[in-house]
């Protein structure tokens, strides 16, 4: 293998990392906005939870 051939296999594999270093890239900040998306509705599920939970406590005042 002369060393052309070396420095343009090198360069391919080069090229190959870095498409696949994007590809990454990409997934977490996909990732990442998913898991943004969640974490609103966690905090929406749980002031629902806290409502619910002070209507439940109201009745149950009301009826002791």
């Amino acid at each position: 293998m002369t060393i052309d051939e070396r420095i343009e296999r090198l360069t391919e594999r080069v090229e190959g990392l870095v498409m696949t270093a994007e590809l990454h890239q990409k997934e977490l900040q996909t990732i990442g906005l998913h898991i943004q998306a969640d974490a609103e509705n966690i905090r929406a599920l749980a002031r629902i939870a806290e409502i619910h939970e002070r209507r439940l406590e109201a009745i149950e005042g009301g009826q002791q």
